[in-house]
């Protein structure tokens, strides 16, 4: 009678334990084993993991999406590895695909001829025309900015480029703004940019990629140390290209005056938050490590002399994981999410998402909504599953949630309320 009582007792918290974890599922983080930007072997949970403790992320947001009150409608397909989108003051929508086509959709309706005049890309590895960008000004002026990786596989660097749009091609496009430093192989390019309120901008720029690359000598990873390469650095820049003169390094010996802050691996997420007045960042770690950052002038964050991130090949990258002097991420995504693309939620459409942030994931497939506090700590996260490697989130002007699927046949996919 007691053996029985006593597996009665047992049965009965297992399937309250199961009960529990299901309704409690869209905050439990799963596992998923990720790299910079590589897909995984294998993204569909097994039937084994599926009765695993912790949820998949496909399991939690197959859940979540039925009862957060969002629906995910598929706007355009047929995009070919797109990697980033802007918005015309006309409601038509720029969007870059890497291997060098710059796409336009208006009405709903891809237009199936590229735009000319885009320039000529390195489209290997991760590099190619990454980031589109419109001018604040852009009713004025016209003015586009890409970043694009220029060069060959031996000897390339990021660059920006400014165009005017006539509505139908790029017109008079130059560099405005290249890395200092001439690079070898196609990793760790960065190349978000963001507008600031005062006109200026701010680029990411990739440490130059994973050993055994070596750039003078020693590891190029190390650049993102120095303060006169531009390699692990966010610039800020005039919208000329000029550099500002109110940036930090301005006038520092032994200082490039573009760096406006480092200690960065490889940004690919980098947005504004109207509250703080901050600048929000995600970045690529290595082996794990992949971090969240709230970053403002001059400040360094580390890499890769303190970081989470374990080498590819096993062991230590550093045995720090902070370090006065340097600034501690917000959150640090180990097993990896591979972040792109990120938002700050300003719409009116999700009223209970105001303030959070929104982070794509390339390996994790999913975008994690971020709750932060008002003093801008987060709370909590929550994945919504997207099914492929998301490379871009971006707020619409109608307040809705756009996003970009990093594959051959990528997709424009929009989360509206359901």
């Amino acid at each position: 009678m007691a053996n029985n009582n006593m597996r009665n007792t047992r049965d009965f918290i297992v399937t309250w334990i199961e009960r529990v974890i299901q309704s409690a599922g869209s905050m439990v983080v799963g596992i998923a084993i990720a790299s910079c930007s590589l897909t995984p072997a294998n993204t569909a949970p097994s039937t084994e993991a599926s009765r695993s403790v912790e949820a998949t992320p496909a399991q939690v947001a197959s859940v979540s999406e039925a009862t957060q009150g969002f629906r995910k409608t598929t706007i355009a397909k047929g995009l070919e590895r797109p990697w980033s989108m802007a918005w015309l003051p006309d409601g038509a929508m720029l969007i870059t695909e890497k291997a060098g086509r710059l796409r336009i959709l208006r009405n709903g309706v891809l237009d199936p001829t590229p735009i000319a005049g885009v320039p000529e890309v390195l489209s290997a590895g991760q590099g190619g025309l990454m980031e589109i960008s419109i001018h604040p000004q852009f009713a004025k002026n016209r003015l586009v900015y890409l970043t694009y990786s220029h060069g060959t596989t031996d000897a390339n660097r990021t660059r920006v480029a400014r165009a005017t749009f006539d509505g139908k091609a790029l017109r008079d496009l130059r560099a405005i703004f290249e890395v200092s430093q001439v690079k070898s192989g196609a990793q760790h390019f960065g190349s978000r940019i963001l507008w600031l309120p005062d006109g200026t901008m701010l680029v990411a720029i990739g440490d130059g990629g994973n050993p055994p690359i070596q750039l003078e000598g020693a590891l190029i990873r190390k650049q993102a140390q120095n303060l006169r390469s531009h390699l692990g650095k966010i610039v800020r820049l005039n919208d000329d290209g000029s550099v500002p003169r109110d940036n930090p390094f301005v006038g520092k010996e032994n200082a490039d005056p573009a760096v406006w802050s480092y200690g960065h691996r490889n940004i690919q997420g980098l947005a504004f938050d109207p509250t703080s007045q901050g600048i929000w960042v995600t970045e690529h770690g290595a082996r794990g490590g992949d971090e969240l950052n709230f970053v403002q002038a001059s400040q360094n964050f580390g890499w890769p002399i303190v970081t989470h991130s374990q080498e590819y090949t096993g062991g230590e990258i550093s045995q720090e994981r902070s370090r006065p002097g340097t600034i501690d991420p917000k959150v640090v995504w180990t097993p990896a999410t591979a972040p792109s693309g990120l938002a700050v939620y300003q719409g009116d459409r999700f009223p209970a998402w105001k303030g959070d942030l929104f982070a794509g994931g390339l390996v994790t497939q999913d975008v994690r909504r971020i709750d932060l506090d008002a003093a801008g700590n987060v709370r909590g996260q929550q994945p919504i599953l997207i099914g492929e490697r998301v490379r871009d989130v971006r707020q619409g002007p109608d307040g809705l949630l756009y996003i970009l699927t990093d594959e051959s046949n990528g997709q424009l996919l929009r989360l509206e309320p359901s």
